[in-house]
Parts: structure tokens; sequence; C-alpha cells
């Protein structure tokens, strides 16, 4: 039987990730990019404990809107500020640890 090397309880039981989502220090903002064009910017997420790949995926989904991750920094196209910081908090975040500028 397989055990989480971080908690050493079994893959379906593992805590790792909750517990890290609740560490987090995540920066939300919005940059301008060419055209005049606004991307919103997510940071601070550690891609070491939490797959980014996938919440990226869950973002895009969710707020219809494409984007990419570049060094652990997700970039959202348009302007999303507000509705992040409540698909996060529904996706495990602490609302006291995200700061939206």
């Amino acid at each position: 039987m397989s055990v989480c090397p971080k908690c050493g309880l079994p893959p379906e039981l593992c805590v790792c990730e909750t517990i890290a989502k609740e560490a987090q220090k995540i920066r939300i903002g919005t940059e301008k990019k060419r055209y005049g064009k606004l991307t919103t910017i997510v940071q601070g997420i550690d891609a070491k404990d939490i797959d980014i790949k996938e919440l990226a995926k869950k973002l895009k989904s969710e707020l219809a809107c494409g984007g990419t991750i570049k060094d652990s920094i997700i970039e959202l196209q348009g302007d999303h500020k507000r509705k992040i910081k409540d698909i996060l908090i529904r996706n495990g975040f602490s609302e006291s640890q995200i700061e939206v500028r």
C-alpha cells in the first residue's frame, strides 16, 4: 500500500494540499498588456505544494477566459480580480491570505 511521504496517510486521505492551501499568501492584481488589454495576475501560489496547472484550468473554465502559467504566476485574460477571490475560497484557500490589489 502506498503512503504520502509528507503526511504518512494513504493517497486518498492525504491532507498535504489542503494544509498547503491554508498557508499560501496569494496576491491578485491586474496588468496592462499590449494594445491596452487587461490581464489578471495571480501570484504567490507555491507550485511544489499545489497543482498549479489544475488550479489554472479551473479558473479559466469558471471565468470563461484564456490564460497561461509563467514562473508559478497564473495570467488570465481580462479583469477578473473580484471573481477570482470567491473561486479561490471555494477551492479551499484561506480568505485572510488572499490580497486583491
